[in-house]
């Protein structure tokens, strides 16, 4: 082992020579930690978003680890990922850069998708009251 392969590591107060070549990095995550997701999309791209890990399900097959994430910074769509031995096409990594997803225009674009929604059902019991109005002596017998 040359002296370029090899480093000395602290842990706790113990020094050991770790063996570049062989060492191995481990990630260390928990609830609540900012996650950059990599997700394969159509044929050979891949983006990357921004998440949350959202829990630990310890499955006696496979143990996975739930992600929420945003597609992009200004998009009101969440959605969720499970990560497990079995997934293909997608990896985490921390995230240790300032992430600009401002809230406001998040919350913004929500409340919008909101007002589209119920103006879309209240047009919807405007039908309803009318038809059985309108349409009330078709069906009496």
């Amino acid at each position: 082992m040359s002296e370029q392969d090899k480093r000395i590591v602290e842990i706790n107060g113990l020094k050991i020579e770790v063996d570049m070549r062989t060492a191995k990095r481990v990630d260390s995550y928990k609830v609540g930690d900012r996650v950059k997701v990599l997700i394969k999309g159509y044929s050979d791209t891949y983006s990357v978003s921004h998440g949350v890990i959202v829990a630990f399900d310890e499955f006696e097959a496979r143990p996975s680890i739930t992600i929420c994430y945003i597609e992009s910074n200004y998009s009101p769509d969440l959605k969720f990922v499970t990560l497990n031995k079995d997934s293909k096409d997608l990896e985490i990594a921390p995230c240790n850069d300032d992430v600009l997803i401002e809230k406001g225009e998040v919350m913004n674009r929500i409340n919008r998708l909101i007002e589209e929604k119920k103006a879309v059902i209240q047009d919807l019991e405007s039908k309803r009251n009318y038809f059985e109005q309108r349409f009330g002596a078709w069906f009496k017998v």
